[in-house]
């Protein structure tokens, strides 16, 4: 009998390898994000059955998020496009069209205040929600419980008695160390609070692996907050890596609209409240005048992949210079070979990277990218005077990107994030004397140095890069 039943087992967990396996290839996703975890399940079937189950289901053809209100809310900004407005510069315009295809709508006329440390951050958005009359937003993938988490806490429950809407989206995921009574007082002072893409069994496993890991903040529909830092301690304080340096900005004008439109589908797709008061949540003039930005928002749902496509596009649309930092440089294909075939070409193209980041197998999978991206011309430089968290690509003159969006396949293929595509010579200016101060502070990579590192460690990042889709 004993036999019979360790048969049936055996049977049916045999099965389920192969049912996902076949799951797998028949999803028809990319061989690099494919091939990892079918090693996985072969070569420790057990334990790889487990982590597809939590992680490795592919979410890009359910419903969990109403692509379609997306395009409702984006209506209103589209009806206000005027047919006079200023053309972007030539070269840039199948950018332009690129993103308006993924509802990006041209916004213009914003300003920019730049914050480069979590403390100037924070006391800028604490300041503008002090000052609220009628509603604050926010959506943060990360928050503690810890002294910013508090500080931020007190201040809305106190706007909220106040009277004033005060409306969060956290991620469960990402803020899961937030103790469990933490949202609910903010509850209790008349917040309202909820949890993006809810984490339990049995749909657990249909949702973890899919975050929103957009960073952003509307104040009365006047004044927008978006970028890289989250609402925890180490992004103020810093923490066993240093300090943290990342990129945020607060703006006012025309794109505060598109930030506002982002929250307020991420709202209704989790709440199913509808919020459709057009002067009282949008009341900035949509000026066809001045710079032009356009906000994207990204994720894992429909057929194209439009922040990668749009990276790679600016990429190849620029002159003579490309700088990025990123604190995770995962690539996808196409944008390796991008960014080498810019090099190849003599643009120059810089890649800041973190001296160290907050998890040794990212480190290594990281590394492994490096030697051709050396080969080919890319200047490759680690920042040494604390944590890298900036997103930011800078090319040529006039084209800022910044946002939540790493430079990996998570950002690209799994998360929901927002980017905003800036046209504006005077921020790209600003961003690059910003630029060039990091660069002072960074560990610049010689290949001599690079190509003689122990062999041992290569081999370890050849394994880790493996497994670079799945990190």
């Amino acid at each position: 009998m004993s036999n019979l039943v360790t048969y049936t087992l055996l049977t049916l967990y045999a099965l389920s390898i192969a049912s996902v396996v076949l799951v797998i290839i028949s999803e028809n996703r990319n061989p690099l994000k494919s091939m990892p975890w079918l090693i996985v399940l072969l070569l420790a079937p057990v334990v790889g059955l487990v982590l597809y189950f939590f992680f490795g289901q592919n979410l890009s053809k359910r419903r969990n998020i109403n692509r379609r209100m997306r395009k409702q809310i984006l209506a209103y900004l589209e009806e206000q496009a005027q047919h006079d407005r200023p053309a972007t510069e030539e070269h840039l315009r199948p950018l332009e069209q690129l993103l308006i295809q993924a509802h990006a709508v041209p916004l213009y006329h914003t300003s920019f205040q730049i914050y480069t440390d979590g403390q100037s951050k924070m006391e800028a958005l604490i300041k503008a929600i002090e000052e609220a009359q009628h509603h604050i937003h926010l959506q943060y993938y990360i928050i503690d419980g810890d002294r910013t988490g508090e500080a931020l806490r007190e201040v809305l429950m106190r706007k909220a008695r106040e009277g004033v809407a005060v409306r969060l989206l956290y991620d469960d995921v990402g803020s899961r160390t937030a103790p469990k009574g933490f949202f609910e007082m903010m509850r209790t002072a008349g917040v309202e609070v909820h949890e993006f893409l809810h984490v339990q069994f049995p749909r657990f496993t249909s949702k973890v692996n899919y975050r929103n890991h957009r960073k952003i903040a509307v104040i009365d529909g006047r004044i927008g907050f978006f970028g890289g830092m989250n609402i925890a301690d180490r992004y103020v304080y810093g923490s066993k890596l240093g300090s943290w340096r990342d990129t945020h900005v607060r703006i006012e004008g025309g794109g505060v609209a598109g930030l506002q439109s982002a929250f307020l589908n991420d709202w209704q797709a989790t709440t199913r409240q509808r919020i459709e008061e057009r002067e009282t949540y949008y009341p900035n003039s949509l000026s066809s005048q001045g710079n032009m930005m356009q906000v994207l928002t990204s994720g894992p749902l429909g057929r194209w992949r439009t922040l990668q496509q749009a990276v790679c596009m600016a990429i190849g649309r620029a002159r003579h210079r490309i700088w990025i930092q990123t604190p995770y440089y995962l690539p996808s294909e196409v944008l390796n070979n991008a960014l080498q075939t810019a090099a190849l070409a003599g643009l120059d193209v810089r890649l800041m990277l973190p001296l160290r980041s907050d998890a040794r197998m990212i480190d290594l999978a990281v590394h492994s990218y490096l030697d051709d991206m050396i080969r080919a011309g890319v200047q490759v430089c680690f920042y040494a005077a604390g944590f890298l968290h900036s997103k930011l690509m800078l090319v040529d003159e006039e084209l800022t990107i910044l946002g939540s969006a790493n430079l990996d396949f998570r950002s690209f293929e799994h998360n929901f994030e927002i980017n905003g595509f800036i046209y504006d010579h005077a921020l790209t200016a600003r961003m690059a004397t910003i630029y060039e101060e990091d660069y002072a502070h960074c560990h610049h990579i010689t290949a001599a140095e690079w190509f003689h590192r122990p062999r041992r460690i290569r081999f370890a990042e050849s394994v880790m890069r493996l497994f670079s889709p799945l990190l």
